[in-house]
């Protein structure tokens, strides 16, 4: 039984592809003989044509996927597009570097632990680069012996 014309015209009136369009079994003969457009909008009225619903797309995968990286899995050199500096920007890296130890001797600015030429001098050497992390900061500064002439506070008591 060939249904090519009600089938193109069923997929215009109905505004989908030809692969969408159904037809009732029980009223194939009613479709044969309807060769009209007016014919083929009745029979959609009465349901005798029907369009089938859109196949998503599974989600399976993707979710699969996002579970395994999660884990840390599926990060090697083969999955890799970017530059390791394109993946974790150094300079990102810097800045929270950076802002950590200004706020760090900055408050010990306020406190009056340092006084602001030495705080101008460590900040030079912040900017410069020469401090690891706001620990390496510390750690200098109880090199140097800031921290004795307060009542015995060792960097790691004290909470700056």
């Amino acid at each position: 039984m060939q249904l090519k014309s009600q089938r193109r015209l069923a997929a215009q009136l109905l505004k989908v592809g030809k692969s969408r369009v159904w037809f009732d079994n029980d009223r194939l003969e009613e479709v044969k003989e309807a060769i009209t457009k007016k014919d083929i909008s009745g029979l959609i009225n009465d349901l005798a044509i029907q369009a089938r619903p859109k196949t998503g797309i599974s989600g399976f995968r993707r979710r699969k996927k996002a579970l395994q990286k999660r884990k840390g899995r599926q990060q090697g050199p083969g999955s890799r597009k970017g530059t390791f500096n394109a993946r974790k920007p150094s300079k990102s890296d810097w800045m929270a570097r950076i802002r950590l130890q200004r706020k760090l001797l900055k408050t010990l600015r306020e406190k009056k632990i340092i006084n602001p030429k030495f705080y101008r001098v460590l900040y030079r050497r912040s900017k410069g680069g020469f401090f690891r992390s706001r620990r390496h900061v510390l750690l200098y500064l109880a090199e140097q012996g800031v921290f004795k002439n307060i009542k015995k506070e060792t960097p790691k008591q004290e909470k700056i």
